[in-house]
C-alpha cells in the first residue's frame, strides 16, 4: 500500500510552496497584525489564477474538479506560509456546504461564483461559548410570501469582514436549516472581532429580517458533515504550522551556540526537538488517513476526522509553544517568527471547534461504532 502523494500532486506541493514563498507571506502577515486589512488581495488573486478555489468544485461548476488530496495538499502549504487568504473559509466550509446541501439549481448558481473566487463565502454558525456546532441555534429564519427572512446573531465568524456571502445556520419550521445570505445588504451588520491572529480576522454578524435563501438539503446532519470534512484541511493546514515551527526550531539550535559549541547538541534540545518530531508525524499519520477517508467517501471518515482534528490541534500547538521556548528569549519578541505561527495554531485550533467538541465528537462515533 503506497501511503505517499503521488508525483502529480508532489509537484502541486512545490508550485504552491514557491508561489506562496514568492508572496511574501509573513512579511504581510506582520503588517496586517497592525492594520484592518481584511486579507492579502494580491496574493488572493494569484491563487485563483492557479484555480485553487476550485480544486473540489465540479469543473461544470467552473471548478478543477481535482480532489481532497490536492486540497490537502495546498492546505499544508497555507499552513506553513500562514497565507493571509480566506481560502479554508470559502472552499473547506462554504463550497463545502454547498456542495452537501444544495440543490442541482443552488450547485449551479453558488458554486462558480467561489470557484474562480470572484466572491468570498464563509459559514456563519457560532452563538457563543459551547455552541460551535450552531445546533443550538437561536437564529431564525422563517417563510413569508414564498420568501426566508432570517433574524439572528452570529459571533466569530471566520473572515466575516472580507466575504460576500454566509451559509448560516438557523432554526426554522423543519428544525436547524443552512440559509445562503447576501451580506452585502442594508440589513446585514458586520463588525470585527478582537482575535489572536490579526491576519485571519473574525466579524460579529448581525443578520435583521434578511432575504435568504434555504438549501434545499440543509439540516444539522449534513452540518455536522460539512465541519467533519472540513477537519481534514484543517489539519493538513496544522501540520503546516507545525512543521515549520519545527523547521525554525532546528535550524536555530544548529546556529545558535554557548559554551562554544551549536546548543542542538545540548541533550535538552535534542529532547524537546525529537518530541516535536513524534507529535508531528503522529499527527501527519492520522491526517493521511483522514484524507483517504474523505476522498474515497469511507465511512470511517467520522472518526479519521476527529481523530485528525485532535491530533493535528495538539501537534500545531505543541510544536508552536516549544520552538519558541528553543529559542530561549529571542523567541519571545516581535522580530522572531516564532509569534506569528503560535498565534494561527491557536486560532486553526478553534475555528470549527475547540479540544472538547472534537473529543465528544470522537467518543460519541465510537461509542456507536461499538454499539452497531
Amino acid at each position: 500500500m503506497n501511503f505517499e502523494f503521488s508525483e502529480e500532486q508532489e509537484l502541486l506541493r512545490a508550485q504552491a510552496h514557491r508561489f506562496l514563498e514568492a508572496g511574501g507571506c509573513r512579511e504581510t502577515v506582520r503588517a496586517m497584525l497592525d492594520d484592518n486589512q481584511a486579507y492579502d488581495a494580491t496574493l488572493w488573486r494569484g491563487a485563483c489564477d492557479l484555480g485553487w478555489p476550485g480544486v473540489t468544485i465540479p469543473e461544470a461548476y467552473g471548478g478543477l474538479g481535482l480532489g481532497y488530496l490536492e486540497l490537502c495538499v495546498i492546505a499544508e502549504e497555507l499552513g506553513r506560509t500562514l497565507a493571509p487568504i480566506p481560502f479554508n473559509s470559502s472552499i473547506y466550509l462554504a463550497a463545502e456546504a454547498v456542495l452537501l446541501a444544495g440543490s442541482d439549481a443552488q450547485q449551479a448558481a453558488f458554486l462558480p461564483l467561489m470557484a474562480t473566487g470572484e466572491h468570498i463565502a464563509t459559514l456563519a454558525i457560532t452563538e457563543g461559548p459551547g455552541i460551535a456546532s450552531g445546533f443550538a441555534a437561536n437564529s431564525v429564519a422563517t417563510e413569508t410570501g414564498g420568501e426566508w427572512q432570517l433574524t439572528g446573531h452570529k459571533i466569530s465568524v471566520p473572515d466575516g469582514m472580507a466575504a460576500d456571502h454566509a451559509v448560516v445556520s438557523a432554526s426554522s419550521p423543519q428544525g436547524v436549516g443552512l440559509f445562503w445570505v447576501n451580506l452585502q445588504v442594508p440589513e446585514v451588520d458586520r463588525s470585527p472581532e478582537d482575535s489572536i491572529d490579526g491576519s485571519r480576522p473574525q466579524a460579529d454578524i448581525r443578520f435583521e429580517a434578511v432575504v435568504a435563501q434555504k438549501l434545499e438539503y440543509g439540516d444539522s446532519n449534513v452540518l455536522q458533515a460539512v465541519l467533519e470534512r472540513a477537519a481534514i484541511p484543517f489539519a493538513f493546514e496544522q501540520i503546516g504550522v507545525a512543521q515549520a515551527s519545527l523547521d525554525l526550531a532546528t535550524a536555530y539550535a544548529l546556529e545558535r551556540k554557548a559554551f562554544g559549541r551549536s546548543i542542538g547538541s545540548f541533550q535538552a534540545v535534542k529532547h524537546r526537538l525529537a518530541d516535536m518530531y513524534a507529535e508531528l508525524e503522529l499527527a501527519r499519520s492520522n491526517a493521511y488517513f483522514g484524507a483517504w477517508a474523505l476522498s474515497t467517501a469511507d465511512e470511517s471518515l467520522p472518526i479519521a476526522a476527529a481523530t485528525a482534528r485532535l491530533s493535528a490541534s495538539h501537534a500545531a500547538f505543541f510544536c508552536t509553544k516549544e520552538a519558541t521556548q528553543i529559542h530561549g528569549g529571542m523567541g519571545f519578541t516581535w522580530e522572531a517568527d516564532l509569534h506569528l505561527y503560535y498565534r494561527r495554531a491557536r486560532l486553526l485550533g478553534q475555528v470549527i471547534g475547540g479540544r472538547y467538541r472534537w473529543e465528544n465528537r470522537l467518543v460519541s462515533r465510537l461509542e456507536q461504532q461499538h454499539v452497531a
